[in-house]
């Protein structure tokens, strides 16, 4: 039984974890506290406030934890706010600089709430190197602006009023993803993040 950690802090952990429950073989663990993390093959960190999230993460004394974990191989998932907190640089919109934390683990630029606020939200289909097609719902979703070894951009959407923005990236054992494939139930993407644990 592969044993799969789902970041509880705040954000849509719940839809992780039920998501999770219907993929065979696989055990979700929420992850509150450092010893949470203890015996997990793989780490998913929801989206939510990256903000809170990432405040969360720092005072729990987590994000050293999750940070030394992941240069030992651990593979990490981020989606939405969870891409964020994987990025070395965040930037908003429309206020610019953020200056707030994030893990630093990924060579990637995010733009926060790139495609607007909530009432900008969509669904759109997106072809994911070594996925395929993935249905993904972008809730005050940011966008991959860049990306630098060993980080790569590894999904695009053509957005009408930003033009080609990426929305996925890998860095060795880590997965970005700008969209949330637990509220589309896009099973394949756990299924590929998974076959990390055998690398």
């Amino acid at each position: 039984m592969v044993k799969v950690g789902v970041l509880a802090l705040q954000g849509d952990f719940l839809e992780h974890t039920q998501i999770l429950r219907e993929v065979e073989g696989v055990e979700p663990v929420a992850v509150k506290r450092i010893d949470d993390l203890k015996g997990v093959d793989a780490l998913i960190i929801p989206g939510g406030e990256s903000t809170t999230i990432g405040l969360l993460l720092s005072s729990r004394g987590l994000s050293t934890k999750v940070a030394e974990l992941a240069e030992k191989g651990l593979p990490i998932m981020g989606t939405c706010a969870g891409a964020i907190l994987l990025a070395t640089k965040v930037v908003d919109r429309v206020v610019g600089e953020t200056n707030q934390f994030t893990l630093k683990l990924m060579n990637i630029e995010v733009v926060r709430n790139i495609f607007g606020r909530q009432r900008e939200s969509f669904i759109a289909t997106v072809r994911v190197e070594n996925i395929g097609l993935v249905k993904g719902a972008f809730i005050r979703a940011p966008g991959i602006k860049s990306a630098w070894p060993p980080a790569r951009v590894t999904g695009y959407i053509n957005h009408p009023y930003i033009g080609e923005i990426g929305v996925a990236a890998e860095q060795n054992n880590m997965l970005a993803l700008t969209f949330h494939p637990e509220i589309t139930g896009e099973k394949g993407v756990y299924k590929y993040f998974l076959s990390f644990i055998k690398r």
